[in-house]
């Protein structure tokens, strides 16, 4: 590169073009050239004293510029295109020609293109070491490859999922084995992590499952109903990974190539027929491989885990109770099902989708974000209601409340007659909720006439028959036939018969 600041420096001394030449190293033509540039760009040495010679050569050489310019590509653009099944870097180049032709740019040729989007790919891969913090993360995936028990009664086998959960700063890792990967599985892989290092970090890096993350994207970043709230219990932030970014969860991805040799891969030989038996193998194999020296540097997990575990915040009092969360809309008869069970809800809610938590023991529903109520959980025969009577529309509340002993408790205090005629009605039917409607109709004369007059014209009824109805005590009772007393006696009493009132032998005495 030429000394245009040296040239014109030598050149403001009064040294003649061809010494100043042999000084700075070019030809006597080149010097011609520069100062020639420099007077007509009015370009004076005592003007450049201060400036750099980068800064003097763009002084001298700010010329219109006749040169071409070429459409830059989008290789952001290009790098993903490329990932889509079927598209290569050819065809990309055509179709960006397409894009510059119908623009009227000059597009770059074809060897361009390459060299340029392969700088842009070396700029883009480039990685960079993160110094990890003691305490700071839990990084947790599942293991690529699987290992086996042994199904006793067919003989087949079973593959068996292994978690693997590592704390970057030490490598210091967990892994169990689970028979699926679900949301229960995971959550409690998570919990058993927790325990296994006696601490909390403050970060957890998943990857994106649906069972940890239901969206995640460069402008929301949404976590499962469930994960966050096991996040919430343990006082720690969920941070995923970027989706198809390994490298945001670097510790792990190692940890589970290793976990795969040393562990799934050591105990391929063996067999196994439960998945207690082949976590005890697992457990130990691990405490193996976490004890195993480092290659480059000196101790081993083990021993980094020791300086980190002061770090790790400390574990809640009680562990996280999985809960599974569910959506459901309350019918009309004010129950949500699950499990083929139904619990109620205040009717208030009929139609609403609410949230259902379930855990092992109890259900709780949730409207808005608010908990509206709560029921043990049922088990056993399919079809079961739990129902709190609060929950249901007041004419409805008055039904329920009356069943037949409440029947019996209210004629018992009328009188021992009146009990007599609801006991009556209460078992004349098949089903006993058939006779409330004829109880309570009774029972509702007192009001009307009297508790005395009920108690006498249901003991007038019986003295006619056993099987008395509400029609004859209320035509008693209208007539006024209880309030009259009986004065003459029966020359006989023959025993009543079985089939009601019979008119006897003195009915027939007059005639």
């Amino acid at each position: 590169m030429t000394n245009y600041k040296e040239i014109l420096r030598l050149n403001n001394l009064g040294i003649n073009n061809t010494r100043i030449a042999q000084s700075v190293g070019c030809s006597r033509p080149t010097v011609i050239d520069v100062l020639q540039r420099a007077w007509k760009g009015g370009v004076f040495w005592r003007d450049i004293t201060d400036l750099s010679e980068r800064e003097v050569a763009a002084k001298l050489s700010a010329q219109p510029s006749t040169a071409p310019v070429f459409k830059k590509p989008d290789y952001e653009h290009v790098e993903k295109e490329l990932k889509r099944p079927g598209v290569t870097l050819s065809l990309l180049w055509v179709e960006y020609c397409e894009q510059c032709r119908d623009s009227g740019e000059l597009p770059y040729k074809q060897t361009q293109f390459y060299k340029y989007f392969h700088e842009h790919t070396n700029t883009s891969k480039a990685t960079m070491r993160i110094n990890r913090k003691p305490g700071e993360a839990m990084e947790v995936d599942w293991a690529g490859n699987t290992a086996a028990i042994v199904n006793t009664d067919t003989g087949e086998m079973i593959p068996v999922y292994v978690f693997v959960a590592v704390l970057p700063y030490s490598g210091y890792s967990y892994a169990e084995g689970f028979l699926r990967q679900n949301q229960e599985a995971w959550i409690t892989a998570h919990i058993n992590a927790y325990n296994h290092f006696g601490g909390v970090a403050k970060l957890l890096v998943p990857d994106n499952l649906k069972t940890g993350v239901e969206k995640n994207s460069r402008d929301e970043t949404k976590i499962n109903k469930a994960y966050q709230e096991l996040a919430e219990h343990y006082g720690v932030a969920v941070l995923p990974a970027r989706v198809s970014a390994p490298k945001d969860k670097a510790a792990v991805e190692n940890a589970v190539g290793i976990v795969s040799t040393w562990i799934i891969a050591a105990l391929r030989n063996g067999q196994f027929l439960s998945l207690r038996e082949i976590n005890g193998a697992i457990k130990e194999k691990l405490s193996e491989f976490n004890t195993r020296p480092f290659q480059k540097k000196d101790g081993s997990r083990a021993d980094a885990f020791t300086e980190e575990k002061p770090f790790l915040m400390p574990l809640p009092s009680r562990p996280y109770e999985f809960a599974e969360w569910k959506m459901a809309t309350v019918q009309y008869n004010y129950h949500v099902s699950h499990d083929f069970q139904n619990y109620s809800v205040p009717y208030e809610y009929i139609k609403q989708r609410v949230d259902l938590r379930i855990t092992r023991s109890c259900v709780e529903i949730f409207y808005g974000g608010q908990r509206i109520c709560s029921h043990p959980r049922l088990r056993g025969r399919q079809g079961q209601y739990s129902t709190t009577e609060e929950h249901m529309p007041l004419n409805h509340q008055r039904f329920i409340r009356w069943n037949g002993e409440r029947f019996r408790s209210w004629a018992k205090k009328i009188g021992k007659n009146t009990l007599a005629v609801t006991e009556y009605l209460l078992t004349c039917y098949k089903v006993e909720q058939q006779g409330y409607k004829g109880c309570m109709a009774l029972l509702k004369l007192s009001d009307k006439f009297s508790a005395q007059r009920l108690e006498a014209a249901c003991a007038k009824a019986l003295s006619f028959s056993h099987r008395p109805g509400y029609k004859s005590i209320e035509a008693i009772l209208r007539s006024g036939q209880d309030k009259i007393n009986d004065t003459t006696k029966a020359v006989s009493s023959p025993e009543p018969s079985k089939f009601g009132l019979t008119r006897g032998a003195n009915y027939y005495k007059g005639r």
